[in-house]
């Protein structure tokens, strides 16, 4: 089944993830900018990379939602409107906010911009989103911990005019919403203004008061203790159902994550939504970097979802970008080594091209028996719908 009416919402901390996102088939993507967003500074937009990006989206048809979704203090509420106002005249389609506060201001000072309530806003029934809609936004970014039987009462009470948007796929955090003090409290950077890190992921162990510098395993697991690390969420067994019970967005997490990540993750849903099969996007899922999959709290509480070891699982190694296509010959830039005879997985919108590594050789024309300097580039041949844009990758034996 194809579900043309449904939109495809992707991360990008980067322009080349942005790029990414709308090569393979995103039909709007959301960053950080330079003012309140919660991701740290490197994964931030100026205001003159959000209106690049916005001409990128727009030129494809797709739109750019801008991250303004930190809890905002006095002194920063007249900025969420002047700030909103910058926004606009730079071409960002909308802004995702939580706080009540920043979402008046910003009604008030610039009331053509579109505003989508933030997930960190944690809206869980329909009399708080029809508030929100009352108070000038278009659309409510579901909390994570709805269950499909829930959002179908919220869609049920809410009028069409109201977008609904839910996470999908990508990282959890195991604090309610997102809204976690534990990085705050351990190392000063708080989670809630864009600094997490990652604390929830770290190995604990228990110590007694007696036997300083001895430590007690928490549970015996050659993994390590990571009791607090989530696994990650891949909604697409319940894709269907979603879409039915009214969710009219579908959101990818993961601005921190590489073109390559983005690329794959939205070629898997975008190959569904088209009319795809699940085995074939699961295989996709399956070969960029996760932890555990879980589809989170759609079927209902979460069981057996915590403990997520602290390194990723994944099908491919990643090999590089192609950077350009001449005649049948493509430009690659290394980013793990490749030999000659390799069996190689191209990873294009729609479909995957299976082909051996020949003949490869440097710019400048030279044989070489495999590329391995990171970030230098080769030439080999390719099939064709190998071009710019697209991604090598090596699938393990």
């Amino acid at each position: 089944m194809r579900y043309d009416h449904v939109e495809l919402l992707a991360p990008a901390g980067s322009m080349d993830s942005l790029k990414a996102a709308l090569f393979f088939g995103a039909n709007a993507v959301y960053a950080g900018g330079p003012f309140l967003q919660l991701r740290a500074g490197q994964t931030a937009f100026d205001l003159s990379a959000i209106a690049q990006a916005a001409d990128l989206c727009h030129e494809r048809g797709a739109r750019l939602y801008i991250a303004a979704n930190a809890f905002t203090f006095p002194e920063e509420i007249e900025k969420m409107g002047s700030y909103a106002c910058a926004l606009k005249d730079a071409g960002a389609d909308a802004m995702i906010i939580s706080d009540l506060g920043a979402i008046r201001a910003v009604k008030r000072r610039c009331p053509d911009m579109e505003v989508h309530v933030s997930t960190q806003a944690n809206c869980t029934n329909h009399e708080s989103a029809l508030l929100y809609r009352e108070m000038g936004a278009k659309r409510v970014v579901l909390a994570r911990e709805m269950s499909l039987e829930q959002i179908r009462l919220l869609r049920k009470n809410t009028p069409a005019d109201l977008e609904i948007e839910a996470f999908v796929h990508g990282a959890m955090c195991m604090a309610y919403s997102g809204r976690c003090m534990i990085s705050a409290y351990l190392t000063g950077r708080s989670a809630n203004r864009g600094g997490c890190a990652q604390s929830c992921r770290w190995k604990f162990a228990l110590t007694e008061e007696k036997r300083p510098g001895e430590y007690f395993p928490i549970e015996e697991d050659p993994d390590g203790d990571t009791i607090l690390s989530s696994y990650d969420l891949c909604a697409l067994p319940v894709l269907d159902e979603l879409i039915e019970a009214g969710v009219t967005s579908l959101k990818i997490e993961g601005r921190m994550k590489t073109p390559y990540y983005v690329a794959g993750a939205v070629n898997a849903y975008r190959m569904y939504l088209d009319g795809g099969n699940m085995e074939d996007s699961m295989r996709e899922l399956c070969s960029i970097s996760h932890r555990p999959y879980s589809t989170g709290f759609y079927l209902g509480e979460i069981k057996n979802s915590m403990h997520a070891p602290a390194y990723y699982f994944k099908d491919c190694d990643y090999l590089g970008p192609v950077i350009a296509r001449e005649g049948d010959r493509a430009t690659v830039m290394v980013k793990n080594k490749l030999s000659e005879g390799t069996q190689v997985e191209a990873l294009t919108p729609g479909k995957i091209l299976c082909f051996a590594a020949q003949d490869l050789r440097t710019p400048d024309g030279e044989s070489i028996a495999e590329a391995r300097v990171p970030d230098s580039l080769f030439t080999l041949p390719v099939p064709g719908g190998v071009e710019a844009g697209c991604f090598l990758r090596l699938r393990h034996p």
